[in-house]
């Protein structure tokens, strides 16, 4: 056994080998068989990538450490939206808008919720910088609206749809306002994203560099063994919902569910530990990464392959949308939470997952 090895824990290098197993050898196993062995391979990917991703953390410090999961994550969420966009034609138009609000949601609503219910009824209350937290809540209201309304009120296409040169326009911007925001995280203001000095876990020695970087290595394995194995179950998600009656778009808010699993245990294991700051470096930089990655690269496939694109949401989408936007700018405006603002963002989650099922 390599040293890499014998320092990490056996079973986060053998979940994500089992995981990749699995994805290989799942279409010559009965369906039945299939969906528990891909269940299981998939829920033990998302805690060896959780493992990883906080060794990694560990060593080159915040916010690069949550910087990492979160772009990890969304690169190869990207590289799925394209490829299942690429192979549906016209009906997947409006999956893009789809995942990325679906995103939006499970990020601001159920994350962050369960964050501050489970880091309140630990800690009572806990600190934040809000300088960082309003930065990141700026340009994800900006960005929101910018790419899922206001496609809703142009007038050169009819909305849901844009123009060539608006859609190429809003890549664009989408893509210049999250990396000024990454300069402005890693770089310029890097102290407003400091993790409070809180925890015992923050003076453990980080881990040698080679671990690190083994880590590393097999935090993009197990993340890419998620999203293959979300991938896989789709087909039995979409039976199961089409024979319970409900809408399409359930599809992509369980999909988009699997694939934020790894950050969302993350951020709730630093929310425990007392430290929150990690917890929204976390679920705020992957709500902004889905939507500063995403709509370039899906304005891109659209422009360069004349595929179809729709990114207006449906009335009742845009106020839940607003509802959270509003509700995120009060609960982080003050630099402290409690468990009324958990509860506060869970309500809204379930009204989301409620009005998904029964529209």
């Amino acid at each position: 056994m390599s040293s890499h090895t014998a320092i990490l824990p056996r079973w986060t290098w053998i979940a994500p080998v089992l995981a990749w197993i699995v994805l290989l050898v799942a279409g010559m196993l009965p369906n039945a068989v299939m969906l528990a062995a891909s269940g299981i391979a998939l829920a033990g990917a998302v805690f060896a990538a959780v493992h990883h991703a906080e060794t990694v953390a560990h060593k080159v410090g915040e916010p690069f450490g949550t910087l990492v999961l979160a772009i990890a994550v969304t690169v190869i969420e990207v590289a799925l939206i394209v490829s299942v966009m690429l192979s549906g034609g016209p009906d997947k138009a409006g999956l893009p808008r789809d995942t990325v609000f679906a995103a939006i949601m499970i990020v601001c609503t159920g994350i962050v919720g369960v964050c501050l219910l489970f880091g309140g009824v630990r800690h009572h209350t806990q600190g934040f910088h809000v300088q960082g937290a309003s930065a990141a809540m700026s340009v994800l209201c900006a960005l929101s609206v910018l790419t899922l309304v206001l496609p809703n009120y142009t007038s050169s296409v009819a909305g849901p749809g844009l123009a060539p040169s608006q859609l190429a326009f809003e890549g664009v911007i989408s893509l210049v306002l999250y990396m000024v925001f990454v300069f402005v995280q890693t770089v310029r203001h890097r102290d407003y994203f400091l993790a409070k000095p809180d925890s015992a876990d923050v003076h453990a020695p980080p881990p040698p560099t080679r671990v690190a970087v083994f880590s590393l290595g097999l935090l993009v394995v197990a993340l890419v063994a998620v999203v293959g194995l979300a991938k896989k179950l789709s087909p039995a998600v979409e039976q199961a919902v089409a024979q319970a009656g409900a809408p399409k778009a359930v599809v992509g808010i369980v999909i988009a569910a699997l694939v934020l699993l790894p950050e969302g245990l993350a951020a709730l294991r630093a929310a425990r530990a007392n430290q929150l700051q990690t917890s929204l470096n976390l679920a705020l930089g992957s709500a902004l990464a889905s939507i500063g990655l995403t709509i370039p690269a899906v304005a891109a496939v659209s422009l360069v392959l004349g595929q179809p694109i729709e990114l207006g949401l449906a009335p009742k989408e845009t106020v839940l949308l607003a509802l959270t936007l509003i509700v995120g700018v009060t609960t982080l405006g003050t630099g402290r939470t409690t468990v009324l603002q958990g509860m506060v963002h869970l309500v809204i989650f379930a009204a989301f997952l409620f009005l998904a099922i029964v529209p």
